[in-house]
């Protein structure tokens, strides 16, 4: 599986300023959160925050996927823009990401997934196991409404994936392709 949409983080017209100079954009792939390097159509002018397809067959505004690349090698406008695209994608998928919350499984006798997210300890992971025992949850706000006191289940997920995507836990990936 391959994402086949992303959402543009930078576009350089020039490309980097070295070697060969064609257009780059710096893109993040909308359902495994890959870091890609994208070469635009000829005379296509990408901005910030556009969605564009990167699957098989016709590709409207980009020619070719040039090469996957890490956090790193982001510039400094792809990193300001990441978190807000990473909400936003989790925002326009919130069914994907509520289903988590009703289907996390144990990792190890010690460890269960919703202890990945920052800010899910021992109680929080336990009230959201006994609410959904009662009846799944529906969106992120009834999530909230059940789990009294639980940070934002939205940023809760942003900042996971943000860490996964900086290399932060090696061990665990939830959402993060490797």
């Amino acid at each position: 599986m391959k994402d086949e949409y992303a959402i543009v983080l930078d576009f350089l017209p020039r490309g980097y300023g070295y070697g060969k100079p064609e257009p780059i954009a710096q893109v993040i792939g909308t359902s495994f959160f890959t870091l890609l390097e994208v070469v635009p159509r000829e005379g296509v002018v990408l901005k910030p925050g556009d969605k564009v397809y990167i699957g098989p067959g016709k590709r409207e505004e980009i020619d070719h996927i040039k090469r996957r690349i890490n956090y790193e090698k982001l510039t400094a406008f792809a990193k300001s823009e990441l978190e807000e695209i990473i909400k936003r994608i989790v925002e326009e998928n919130e069914e994907r990401f509520v289903e988590f919350f009703n289907k996390a499984q144990p990792l190890t006798v010690r460890l269960h997934q919703l202890e990945l997210l920052p800010g899910i300890g021992k109680k929080h992971m336990w009230e959201i196991l006994e609410e959904r025992k009662k009846q799944p949850f529906k969106s992120f706000e009834d999530i909230k409404a059940r789990v009294k006191l639980l940070p934002d289940p939205k940023e809760l997920i942003t900042k996971r994936i943000l860490m996964e995507i900086k290399g932060e836990d090696e061990k665990y990936r939830i959402f993060v392709r490797r």
